[in-house]
């Protein structure tokens, strides 16, 4: 492709002089660069792009694109000087896929918790409802029916928002799929980065917004910036007004917003929250054209706020309550997201797992679990805090674990590169020693010893790994099922007078 074409696509300005030049590839890593690439100077958080530059050139690089000009490199490559390569970036792969960004009605959900929710749902109701979907998130990327790998360097990664070489390249897949709909987590990493900076968003949702990611932006006012980017990038938004947050946002919307409560008066409401037992919750679906009931095969109360913002999108594209009710009480269950553990008849309490990893989350569901238990039996916790991440958060958790928690595990969750023990140390700070607890490093360890010593009716969170199928340490990632540890834990224990015990 020359280069007035993929800059002309991507609405970049460039030297007539350049337009002829052909470029047969766009690289961020110079040690992937060939002859013919355009090189892209990203700064990561490690390394900087713009020493990369030498190499580039010298393996035939025509073209660098880099945010300062450095006057000692001098060779074949013609240099474009840019004030953002990050948002550049997006919108060069966005124009080298052919534009798939202005082909799609893409709807993104960003918020601390319940973005792979509400995109899971969203995926879930609209395919039932006869529209082909594609999806990229936590979970899963799917165009159609098809998973869609996501890679980062040639490797599987766990990136919510996938880098633009992914995301633009599925967005592309997704058009040629004849895709109707797409739903896509975005995270504020995601914004900050520029990664949809070529992406004009049909409809965007805010969920809500906790502590979580200070590890990487400096404080919560730089947070909820990044978060409320993502509508200045999109044509309507569908907001939770019980957030702060999404009042805030929606106040300065309101000519192209809808608001959702399950409390005050909004847009979309749900009223009449009832629990009906573990596993399923009903409440009044109330839209500006009228209401339904609905029921959702889902426990935790947080998945109404979910719904009822899912109802809305649906509203809004022009389908009935009552449809989208009928769609989402025959839901599939959300992996990782309070996933009952399936456990032979035999088995006398119950096992949950659930991705929470933010104070919000983790006393959300606990809360869910408490009221679900009608005040039989105990809620055992199993829990730990991520290596690398923001260490803020680690003590309010456990002070959260302790306050609603009968007995607290605390163990393990991803400890990367830091030494596990100053994240233990971290949690302990917090933790009641006033209260049953129990530090078990192991996770596999700590969750057998749940399961071994669980009663009747009690009830075991496995909290913070969710859908992950792996554990990462120092040493990498590695394979690591907590339904698959539990299943192997039941299978070696006996109950026996409402005790169980290892055999």
């Amino acid at each position: 492709m020359k280069l007035s074409q993929l800059f002309g696509k991507a609405g970049l300005s460039y030297s007539p002089a350049l337009g002829e030049i052909e470029i047969c590839n766009i690289a961020t890593d110079s040690r992937k660069v060939e002859k013919g690439s355009l090189f892209v100077c990203i700064r990561g958080l490690h390394f900087d792009g713009h020493d990369g530059i030498e190499e580039a050139m010298d393996k035939g690089a025509a073209v660098i694109v880099a945010e300062q000009v450095r006057d000692v490199f001098v060779g074949g490559a013609a240099i474009v000087e840019v004030e953002n390569t990050r948002s550049t970036l997006a919108l060069l792969y966005d124009a080298w896929y052919g534009c798939p960004s202005q082909k799609l009605r893409i709807v993104g959900v960003t918020g601390t918790n319940g973005k792979t929710s509400v995109t899971w749902m969203l995926h879930d109701v609209f395919s039932r409802l006869g529209f082909r979907c594609g999806m990229i998130g936590t979970v899963d990327c799917l165009s159609g029916r098809e998973q869609l790998p996501k890679h980062s360097g040639g490797v599987l990664a766990n990136l919510t928002t996938p880098d633009p070489e992914e995301l633009y390249a599925m967005l592309a897949r997704m058009v040629e799929d004849r895709v109707d709909f797409v739903f896509m987590e975005v995270t504020s990493h995601a914004l900050a980065l520029g990664k949809c900076d070529a992406i004009l968003f049909d409809t965007a949702v805010f969920t809500n917004l906790t502590q979580d990611h200070l590890d990487f932006h400096k404080n919560m006012e730089d947070y909820r910036k990044a978060k409320e980017k993502l509508f200045t990038m999109c044509r309507r938004a569908v907001l939770n007004v019980d957030d702060s947050v999404g009042r805030q946002i929606f106040e300065r919307m309101k000519t192209c917003a809808v608001s959702c409560s399950c409390y005050g008066d909004a847009t979309y409401t749900a009223r009449n929250i009832k629990n009906e037992g573990v596993g399923v919750l009903s409440y009044r679906l109330g839209t500006p054209t009228g209401s339904c009931p609905v029921f959702l095969p889902l426990p935790g109360e947080f998945f109404v706020i979910n719904s009822l913002q899912v109802a809305a999108v649906a509203a809004e594209y022009g389908i009935t309550a009552e449809r989208v009710s009928f769609a989402l009480q025959t839901m599939q269950a959300i992996p990782g997201r309070m996933e009952r553990v399936t456990l032979e008849a035999r088995v006398p309490f119950s096992v949950w797992i659930d991705y929470a990893h933010t104070p919000d989350a983790l006393e959300k569901v606990l809360h869910s679990l408490r009221r679900a238990s009608d005040g039989e039996g105990k809620l055992i916790l199993v829990f730990g805090c991520g290596g690398e991440r923001d260490r803020s958060k680690r003590k309010e958790m456990a002070i959260i674990a302790s306050r609603l928690a009968d007995f607290v595990i605390v163990t393990s969750d991803n400890s990367r590169g830091e030494n596990p023990e100053q994240i233990f140390h971290d949690i302990l700070c917090g933790i009641d020693k006033e209260k049953p607890f129990l530090l078990i490093r192991d996770r596999k360890d700590a969750i057998a010893y749940a399961v071994w010593h669980a009663s009747a009716k009690d009830k075991i969170l496995l909290a913070g790994k969710g859908h992950e199928r792996y554990e990462i340490d120092a040493t990498g990632r590695h394979p690591f099922d907590e339904r698959e540890i539990v299943k192997t834990a039941v299978a070696r224990s006996i109950w026996n007078g409402g005790q169980t015990k290892e055999r």
